[in-house]
């Protein structure tokens, strides 16, 4: 049976995708379709901020691109020695705190330590700073035009100095029409679809309903569980429902990374 994955594909220490391996441990057919690009915003202002860590009581990182952005700046600013040198030094005197092992891998190959990888989500995270020493100096928190207001709220409310920079925005993958055209003329409808993000949804949700025509009831739609709490705030169940594109016999559901299997068993 055949299973769309609306996601970048990323290689683990195995060399594959992990869904792509656990659902081909179940005898079905995934094919991955990335739906979301990034555009990088504000990169020399960022780039300045990051030159100066003495203005700062340390870092905060919730995402992957935002790593991305600190490489970014060191190769366009050529700062890649500097960085190696003194920068990275520097840094690593203070606080750098990230959420979840995938950004905390992407931390440390620009050669800073990390904590909090495992608070699991931005909550959490926050919850975690708090226990530590309030810095006297604000936390740089490189982040995304669509971020969560938990992680400043509580910061705030703790009396913890943070400065936000918005460094990159989620747009839709150009190639989104194109390979979803090409993925039904040579597959047909899919028996299982599984959404990553609330912006991947959105942006691929019309290309779908129209290639899958009457069938599009007999999808079951499933949503990671990393991203459970973003979707069904912002277009959760009723909102997918209500939409025309999915009726009440899809199943949304929130799973772990070896689940996508189950539905379509």
């Amino acid at each position: 049976m055949k299973v769309l994955l609306l996601k970048d594909a990323k290689e683990d220490d195995c060399g594959q995708d992990p869904y792509i391996r656990e659902l081909g441990l179940y005898g079905l057919e995934a094919t991955l379709i990335p739906v979301l690009s990034f555009e990088f915003l504000s990169l020399p202002s960022f780039s300045e901020k990051l030159s100066h860590p003495e203005g700062y009581g340390g870092l905060i990182f919730t995402s992957p691109r935002a790593v991305e952005a600190v490489e970014l700046c060191l190769e366009k600013d050529n700062k890649t020695e500097v960085w190696k040198h003194s920068l990275r030094e520097k840094w690593n005197a203070k606080s750098v705190y990230v959420v979840g092992n995938a950004t905390a891998s992407l931390v440390n190959k620009i050669g800073l330590d990390t904590e909090g990888a495992n608070s699991g989500n931005a909550e959490k995270l926050a919850e975690y700073i708090c226990s530590r020493e309030s810095p006297a100096l604000p936390l740089l928190f490189p982040c995304g035009t669509v971020k969560g207001e938990i992680l400043p709220k509580m910061l705030k409310d703790r009396g913890i100095p943070m400065e936000s920079i918005t460094v990159y925005q989620k747009i839709p993958h150009p190639g989104i029409q194109v390979n979803l055209n090409s993925y039904y003329s040579k597959q047909g409808v899919p028996a299982s679809i599984t959404f990553f993000s609330p912006s991947g949804l959105m942006y691929s949700l019309k290309h779908i309903q129209e290639l899958s025509g009457d069938s599009i009831d007999r999808i079951k739609v499933w949503e990671p569980l990393r991203i459970h709490e973003c979707v069904c705030c912002e277009v959760g169940p009723s909102a997918i429902f209500s939409s025309g594109s999915f009726s009440r016999n899809s199943c949304i559901m929130s799973l772990p990374p070896s689940a996508p299997a189950q539905p379509v068993r």
